[in-house]
């Protein structure tokens, strides 16, 4: 079957969502991407599970991703900062070690697409996806235009997708 066929079969399937804004200077009420998220998440069908802000810090990220990756109503984890170069950018190396199956073309093409709008700044994203368990997990970084770019061009466009190949 090829994944076309698959994307047709899947189109039906709708996500539960968790979010998780990381940044040390914004609140619920001003966190922008977050926002955005949360948007594109209902405006494409899909389920808002649960949401949350915390600050930049190993301790913080590591306990709400491993929470929702052992609540089985969670299939989706989307996470917006602390993907850059930064000192208190956290996010990459919290994620990593949960990663138990890389998704490294999310990175690869975020960055490409990334390219065409910033051009070499492009470079300092480590945005990056994969499976923690059964849980999909994507990093974006903390900007709306990042947010956008990554939600509209790559996960939206899949997402039903592969949580459907996921449950087969």
């Amino acid at each position: 079957m090829s994944t076309t066929e698959h994307r047709d079969m899947a189109k039906e399937v709708k996500a539960n969502c968790a979010i998780l804004t990381i940044s040390d200077t914004r609140t619920l009420d001003t966190d922008s991407s977050g926002h955005l998220i949360a948007k594109l998440v209902e405006e494409a069908g899909h389920h808002i599970v649960d949401r949350a802000l915390v600050r930049d810090e190993v301790t913080h990220i590591g306990s709400t991703l491993h929470n929702w990756i052992e609540d089985d109503e969670v299939q989706v984890i989307l996470t917006t900062g602390g993907t850059g170069i930064a000192r208190r950018d956290s996010t990459i190396e919290v994620v990593r070690r949960m990663i138990t199956k890389p998704l490294p073309g999310f990175g690869e093409l975020f960055r490409v697409l990334s390219y065409q709008q910033v051009k070499s700044a492009a470079m300092l994203s480590r945005a990056m996806a994969g499976l923690a368990g059964d849980t999909f997990i994507f990093t974006m970084p903390g900007s709306k235009n990042a947010v956008n770019l990554a939600m509209q061009k790559l996960i939206l466009p899949e997402l039903s997708h592969l949580v459907w190949e996921r449950k087969r």
